[in-house]
């Protein structure tokens, strides 16, 4: 990478800084959920036309892409997210979420950014402006993707089926990063797994209901739930070996209305992450068995229905562009570049630069209070005191969580382009 090139296109940053700054307020206060992303997206539409980008929305629903030619060279594309999370903001930021949302079923929702997907807008944006302004800087063509519905795994998959590949040009590396609980200026890559595939799984158990002083005459599909609960957790423990990392939870069981009558069904939600291909098909397969074996030790009438959603893809980095990318953050970041840890988040950015063939690499970025972390960091209560993503108190500090987030897109996408 030419470090001319990234000090030339960065060197507007103090120009913009300002109004990207009032962006990201205004973007944290007004969050929409997973597909009704229309805010949002227009304001990205609106801005990447005035930078000079070609644009082409509605993509999926609410995906947006801008895409700027500059003469012969490597296609990039980019990568942020839009959508919210159904969360209620406690962080006390005067420029904290206050909306509420209503369902298909009438309910109410909070809705928060606590996931940090302003700052990916933000970060984009910003950076997709300044590549604009410094054309001479740089040759070939920048595609800055903004993604509806990262959250619950629907919008990569959307726009891909929406002809994506067929309505703009083939990348030849994609790139996105993400904001993480490490200190504000920090940023990191790893080669090959980066983020877990996950799987969600509804099981509905199947009983024979009764009054509750008469188990005899039921099949208790409450204890059947709860010896799957149970009898799930020895699938990692006892059925992987030591070194290979996967997560089986439980995260919801729901059976019955009344302490006396014993239901006919019991619904439990189960979620998965593994990190490769061989793991995942062995996790799935043996969360089957355990569950049939449970109904059928039980004298259950039915086998289970185990119904899979928000199914999300692994993150695996191309070993060659994470190492390149690698040496280019830190000739830029110094000390604060890191060789990032598998994380057991999931993501579906990767369905995007699979429906092209392009190799891809992902990277983190930290949004901590710098003391803070340092401070939680010395008493040994991170986990405690720094709160994580789709935490209510999530909050990433304005700067330097933009300009290092800037700075990296820059860096990457310069990487290729310069």
């Amino acid at each position: 990478m030419s470090t001319t090139a990234a000090d030339t296109v960065l060197a507007g940053l103090d120009d913009v800084r300002p109004h990207l700054e009032d962006l990201y307020k205004d973007l944290h206060a007004h969050p929409e959920l997973s597909l009704a992303e229309h805010r949002t997206a227009s304001q990205v539409a609106e801005r990447l036309h005035e930078y000079g980008y070609g644009v082409i929305d509605g993509i999926g629903g609410t995906g947006v892409v801008g895409v700027l030619s500059n003469g012969e060279g490597p296609t990039v594309l980019l990568r942020a997210d839009l959508d919210a999370l159904p969360v209620k903001e406690d962080t006390g930021l005067p420029y904290a979420s206050t909306v509420t949302t209503t369902d298909g079923d009438g309910r109410q929702h909070p809705v928060m950014h606590a996931c940090g997907h302003d700052v990916h807008i933000t970060c984009m944006l910003g950076f997709a402006q300044l590549m604009a302004r410094a054309k001479d800087s740089w040759r070939g063509t920048l595609v800055p993707l903004f993604q509806p519905a990262e959250e619950n795994a629907a919008g990569a998959d959307a726009m891909v089926r929406d002809d994506l590949a067929g309505r703009i040009p083939r990348p030849d590396v994609a790139f996105a990063q993400h904001v993480l609980p490490y200190p504000a200026g920090y940023v990191g890559v790893r080669p090959g797994p980066m983020f877990s595939a996950a799987d969600s799984l509804r099981v509905t158990l199947y009983g024979r209901g009764g009054h509750g002083s008469m188990p005899q005459a039921t099949v208790d599909p409450v204890v059947m739930a709860a010896m799957c609960v149970v009898r799930l957790q020895t699938i990692v423990s006892r059925e992987l070996p030591a070194a290979t990392p996967a997560v089986v939870t439980v995260g919801s069981v729901q059976a019955g209305a009344s302490s006396n009558v014993i239901p006919d069904t019991a619904v439990m939600l189960v979620n998965i992450r593994t990190y490769d291909e061989d793991t995942r098909r062995h996790v799935l397969d043996a969360v089957r068995r355990c569950v049939n074996a449970e109904a059928a030790a039980s004298g259950a009438p039915r086998e289970p229905n185990i119904e899979r959603f928000n199914v999300f893809p692994p993150t695996v980095n191309d070993d060659d562009v994470a190492g390149r990318l690698a040496n280019a953050f830190k000739a830029r970041f110094g000390d604060d570049f890191h060789t990032i840890d598998m994380s057991p988040a999931s993501e579906d950015f990767s369905l995007i630069p699979d429906a092209f063939g392009a190799p891809f690499a992902y990277w983190g970025i930290g949004g901590t209070d710098p003391d803070l972390y340092a401070k939680a960091a010395g008493q040994g209560t991170v986990q405690r005191d720094v709160p994580v993503n789709h935490s209510p108190r999530f909050a990433p500090v304005v700067q330097p969580t933009l300009d290092t987030g800037i700075t990296a897109l820059t860096v990457a996408a310069l990487e290729w382009l310069a």
